[in-house]
């Protein structure tokens, strides 16, 4: 609906009624009339509108599993919401239905108030603003942010990581974990699968590592696209030298539910094992796989302190530490 659209924060205006979009780092130039890449924001007679404030395509209560965030109030349910929209063209998207859908503004309105009204009434302990990239909702997000935390509620962000370093400061008081897809270290891949850059992404992980905000990794294994070894292990390699504490979730490829990949073949138990290994080798305590290790294990001990079967999560752990040992395993309880 025309009368909800919202003045966009993070643009300036050029000449000629152009805008620079600065919310993520595209930093998209938009003539009067156009969109950005994302084409969930729209220069109207040279000031820069959200199109998808108030417009969210996708509600559902999720575990928290679900992200992945495997230290971040285990066992817990998370109210999940998204727009339409994405600044990334991935080919290998599984939510491409509403990621790469044309955005309009014909869907009936949900206010931040209604988001934290749903969430208090579904026992939910945080919000997660997930589906799509939430950076392109970045308003309707923090003003949902805002209130969510006046309640008591957790706020979590599942992104590509793209977001420009300005929003992302202004973000940060109001976050409280976030799920950055690093899906390789290969800037050729991102270029022709995603169309973007790896630097700004891997600049935003260093920039949040240091943070107080959760952070956890997730990389999905492409069959001849980001599955070997070099590029593993360099991953790998990274994340360790930022932190070791830092939980790598190791992810399978499914064809049939990407958006242009179908014709490659799902992930091998061989890779993700490799890719396992990679990690272990390299000094990370908490590396998951869906071919391989779900379960929490002590980095000391090796007790299993947290159980998963899917999504079913059974808990041993003392309030966060090994019950063997006394070991912290850096969870957010």
């Amino acid at each position: 609906m025309e009368k909800e659209l919202k003045e966009a924060d993070f643009y300036k205006q050029k000449r000629s009624k152009m805008v620079e979009c600065l919310l993520c780092s595209h930093r998209c130039l938009i003539n009067e009339g156009g969109v950005g890449i994302c084409r969930a924001r729209k220069n109207i007679n040279g000031k820069l509108f959200s199109l998808v404030y108030g417009q969210a395509v996708a509600m559902n209560l999720d575990p928290i599993e679900k992200k992945p965030l495997y230290h971040f109030l285990p066992g817990s349910d998370t109210l999940s919401f998204g727009t339409l929209g994405c600044n990334f063209h991935c080919q290998n998207c599984h939510n491409y239905q509403i990621s790469q859908a044309e955005v309009d503004t014909d869907n009936s309105f949900t206010s931040p108030a209604e988001i934290i009204e749903m969430a208090v009434n579904t026992k939910a302990s945080s919000i997660s603003y997930t589906y799509n990239e939430p950076t392109i909702f970045f308003e309707y997000a923090l003003e949902t942010m805002k209130l969510a935390q006046a309640k008591g509620l957790k706020n979590v962000w599942v992104s590509n990581g793209y977001i420009s370093k300005k929003a992302l400061k202004e973000l940060l008081p109001y976050l409280d974990a976030i799920n950055i897809d690093l899906k390789s270290m290969d800037k050729d891949f991102y270029q022709k699968v995603c169309g973007a850059k790896p630097g700004p992404i891997i600049d935003n992980i260093k920039y949040l590592s240091k943070s107080k905000v959760h952070l956890e990794i997730t990389t999905l294994i492409i069959p001849t696209l980001t599955d070997s070894l070099p590029n593993l292990k360099k991953i790998a390699k990274f994340i360790a030298g930022l932190n070791r504490d830092i939980p790598w979730h190791i992810s399978r490829f499914s064809p049939e539910i990407s958006w242009k990949l179908k014709e490659l073949p799902p992930t091998n138990e061989w890779k993700m094992e490799k890719a396992h290994k990679a990690g272990r080798d390299v000094g990370l305590k908490y590396v998951y796989s869906s071919f391989g290790e779900e379960n929490t294990r002590c980095p000391k001990c090796g007790q299993v302190n947290i159980k998963r079967f899917y999504y079913d999560v059974e808990r041993s752990d003392d309030q966060g530490k090994c019950r063997r040992c006394g070991q912290d395993l850096k969870m957010i309880l």
